[in-house]
Order: structure tokens, then sequence, then C-alpha cells
């Protein structure tokens, strides 16, 4: 089974309507761009398929798992990394990885090893007891990204991962994806940044509207034509999907 697959998911807000009967499935190793405009639907389809929003009607499987019927099996099964949120403020990011590795059962040691790990990896190791309140947001950015990899899960949910990070960790990071996906795990990307979808991604998929419009693998693509030039065919223009979603959706 595709760790991801979603069938006719629709979900409103009142009057407005964030999924409108999206559909989609993500094959295991794949690097899965989601793009699309503000307000398409795509940070709602992420916390639908993360458990943490029940949608209207449709049906999802995430890692085998119903994420309405078990939303707990799933987020503890996946590495989730939102575009809009920082680590607890009145925590150190040693004390947070070792929160996040008792939530998620994983050994003292391995979390120690881990977080050094990352923190060489992203740069901030004599951040690391420094509370997060006192971090910049690009160091809050590196402690956010550690959280989702730390229990190395087989899929993880990216929204807008290289926001807050200078260009040398961004090609860090980039090269990390590549080889994470390449060693066998799914990544689910949402960016808005259509060139790193174009270098990273296997697959992508656009979406507008709330509906999923189209696929493409950027390898496919014609000479000639880049993924901007497809994108832009496809969304075309719709301003209406602006005043898509819910405050803050992108």
């Amino acid at each position: 089974m595709d760790p991801i697959v979603a069938e006719g998911l629709r979900r409103e807000y009142g009057p407005v309507t964030a999924l409108d009967g999206l559909s989609l499935s993500v094959e295991a190793g794949e690097l899965f761009g989601f793009l699309g405009p503000n307000g398409a639907g795509k940070t709602t389809t992420i916390t639908i398929l993360t458990g943490q929003l029940t949608p209207d009607a449709g049906t999802a499987s995430v890692l085998g798992v119903d994420p309405v019927a078990d939303p707990v099996a799933v987020r503890r099964g996946v590495g989730i990394l939102p575009e809009q949120e920082s680590p607890p403020s009145y925590m150190t990011p040693r004390e947070y990885f070792s929160f996040v590795g008792t939530v998620r059962d994983l050994p003292d040691d391995a979390v120690a090893e881990r977080t050094a790990t990352w923190a060489d990896r992203l740069g901030y190791a004599e951040k690391l007891d420094t509370l997060c309140t006192d971090l910049s947001r690009g160091q809050q950015q590196k402690v956010m990204i550690t959280q989702a990899f730390l229990h190395r899960p087989e899929l993880v949910f990216i929204d807008e991962p290289l926001v807050n990070l200078d260009p040398i960790m961004q090609e860090r990071l980039k090269r990390f994806l590549g080889e994470y996906r390449s060693a066998g795990n799914t990544v689910f990307l949402s960016t808005h940044d259509i060139d790193v979808a174009e270098e990273l991604c296997t697959r992508v998929g656009i979406v507008t509207g709330g509906e999923l419009v189209a696929t493409r693998s950027p390898a496919d693509i014609e000479p000639g034509t880049s993924l901007l030039d497809v994108f832009l065919a496809e969304v075309g223009h719709r301003p209406e999907d602006e005043n898509r979603g819910t405050p803050g959706e992108a």
C-alpha cells in the first residue's frame, strides 16, 4: 500500500470550501512536491493527513493507518515540520529533544547521539542549552527540522522547510532530503518555491481551488518548458484562490 492515499477529501470552514474532493496518492520513496497558490488547500491537506483535522467527507490512509480513526498512531509514525510553528519557548533545544524522544519511546543514548548529529549538521551545537525563546528564527527552524527527523521516520510531512535558513543551510538541508529519499523514505513537501520543487522532487502535485488538478514529474517536462510554465498553465488566473481556506492557509 502507498504510504499516502487520499480519496475525495472535503473540508469547509463555514461558507469557505478549503478542499473540494481532493484525491492523491504518494508512493514509497517519492519526494512529492505539493504546489499551489495561497489558499489552495495545501495546509488543510497536511493537517488532515497528519490527524490534526477531520475532513467533512472523504477518506485517507497514512502508513496504512486512518488518520481520523487513529490520529495518535499517525503522528507517532511520521515526522511533521509545520511552516508556522516554533519550539517551546520555555525549553532548551536539548530539553525539547529529550521530551520528543520520550514521546516517541527513543532510548536516551539515541536521542543524545541524534541531537549531536543534527546540531552539527545544521550548525547550532553551541545553542543546545539556550532557551528556545532566545534563539533566532533561523535557529528555531533548525530545532523544528531536528524534531521532525529525530525518530528517523519513514515518512515526513514538510511545509516550507527552507524558511529562515541562510543559503548554506538551505543547501545542506536539500542535500539531506535527497539522501533521505534515496534511502527509501518518503517526503511530502509543501512549498511555494517552484525552483526547489523542480530541483528536489521526483513528482509534484498542483492543487488549486481545493482540488488536485495535475501531477507531473519534473524530469519528464518537455525541453524548453519549466515547472513554472506547467504550474501557471494549470492554475491559470484564479484570484478567488487567494480568498479560499482559513486565515494563514498556505
